[in-house]
């Protein structure tokens, strides 16, 4: 892994059909400072569910909003902020999701923010200025090969 300070920033419009960019966004950051594939995968869920979420929810109307993600990596912490002006939303004010007991009784949506919690090693959400910023901490390891 690339050692020191890393930023990258993007905007992306409030469409679903934004979804490829951002992943290749991702990759493309990702691999350029030597992220594992687990931790691009893991990162990349929670960014597509964070963006499906705010497009889908945060904006009232039919005007087209951007939305900011910036990648900030320092040493071993890579942070990823999304911020958007759409409606007021704390994500971890949202209760725990009951877990189904198997996959047939599962409901289709509500896990995107438990999956967020689950894979992220810190959320943090704050409202200023008429925006909404979601931040999250992932420890990064070194690409390893797997071990045998």
């Amino acid at each position: 892994m690339k050692v020191g300070t890393q930023n990258y920033s993007f905007e992306l419009n409030s469409k679903l059909s934004e979804l490829k960019a951002l992943n290749q966004h991702l990759i493309a950051f990702g691999r350029n400072i030597g992220l594992s594939e687990i931790s691009i995968s893991e990162i990349n869920i929670c960014l597509d569910e964070l963006f499906t979420n705010i497009v889908s929810y945060g904006f009232k109307g039919d005007l087209e909003h951007k939305i900011k993600f910036t990648i900030k990596v320092d040493t071993n912490i890579l942070a990823v902020s999304i911020e958007d002006d759409g409606v007021p939303f704390n994500p971890l004010e949202k209760k725990a999701v009951e877990l189904p007991a198997d996959v047939t009784s599962a409901k289709i949506g509500g896990l995107g923010i438990h999956i967020t919690r689950e894979l992220m090693d810190k959320i943090c959400y704050e409202r200023k200025r008429g925006k909404n910023k979601l931040t999250l901490n992932k420890i990064i390891q070194e690409n390893r090969a797997p071990s045998a």
